[in-house]
């Protein structure tokens, strides 16, 4: 493919609309290289918040759209043999990850999930989902993800237990905001969290089979960084390489 290579999935002040451009005359080219995009994220996490953007215009995508789809193959040209890992003498213990942006959309104003869960070293589950209300703080929206995630550990938890694996201890759970971390410790319902009660109770009452803590890690820390919420140009390269790291990520 003859193209430059670039550094990210998406450029990092990337702001994509529906009305963004001029519509393209045939779509087809356009949704068949985003279904084989969404394909790829089966094993390429590194995608998934860039494929999730680009797949909310699948309708009447434009130019605009269609050259950020092209930058994921320049992406893809840059680093072409990048794949999952997973060691045959990686621990059976589970950690999980949540993490959310706040009013990501620009048309909608609803935040962006981001879930990364590791068997041991190896990535195992991983999402980036435009949630399905509008949160009405950064708090709120942390406190959907995680909520999310919960239900991503339990069912990890009862697949396991199908496929005869019996996990040593609990799931610890990380995000990186301090207000979450405060309302899912706080077993006393308030005025400012009763409208995300439902999650508060999916939290509390799941979390007391499967979690054995809930932590904060910072961001420069944090592995959601990994392709599942937006890309930072500037420190994208050595992000990459301590995640690599960390999670198994591998160059064939």
């Amino acid at each position: 493919m003859d193209c430059t290579p670039a550094k990210t999935p998406l450029a990092s002040k990337s702001k994509l609309t529906s009305d963004s451009g001029a519509l393209l005359h045939d779509v087809t080219s356009y949704r068949q290289l985003v279904g084989r995009l969404t394909y790829l994220t089966s094993t390429r996490p590194d995608l998934a918040f860039s494929v999730q953007q680009l797949s909310q215009f699948m309708d009447k995508p434009t130019d605009q759209h269609l050259q950020a789809a092209h930058r994921i193959l320049r992406y893809l040209k840059a680093c072409p043999s990048n794949g999952l890992f997973y060691p045959s003498s990686s621990p059976l213990d589970l950690r999980a990850f949540s993490d959310s942006d706040w009013a990501g959309c620009l048309e909608s104003r609803r935040s962006i999930t981001g879930i990364c869960i590791f068997l041991g070293n190896s990535q195992i589950s991983w999402k980036s989902k435009k949630q399905p209300t509008v949160s009405r703080s950064s708090s709120e929206a942390e406190y959907r993800a995680l909520a999310s995630t919960v239900c991503e550990v339990q069912w990890l938890h009862y697949l396991l237990h199908d496929l005869g694996t019996t996990l040593g201890h609990a799931t610890p759970l990380f995000c990186d905001n301090n207000s979450t971390i405060q309302i899912a410790n706080n077993l006393t319902f308030h005025e400012r969290t009763k409208h995300i009660e439902i999650d508060c109770h999916i939290v509390r009452e799941k979390g007391l089979g499967f979690f054995d803590s809930l932590g904060f890690v910072s961001m420069c820390e944090f592995v959601e960084g990994f392709g599942i919420l937006r890309d930072l140009e500037v420190v994208y390269k050595s992000f990459m390489l301590s995640i690599r790291r960390f999670l198994g990520e591998l160059g064939i």
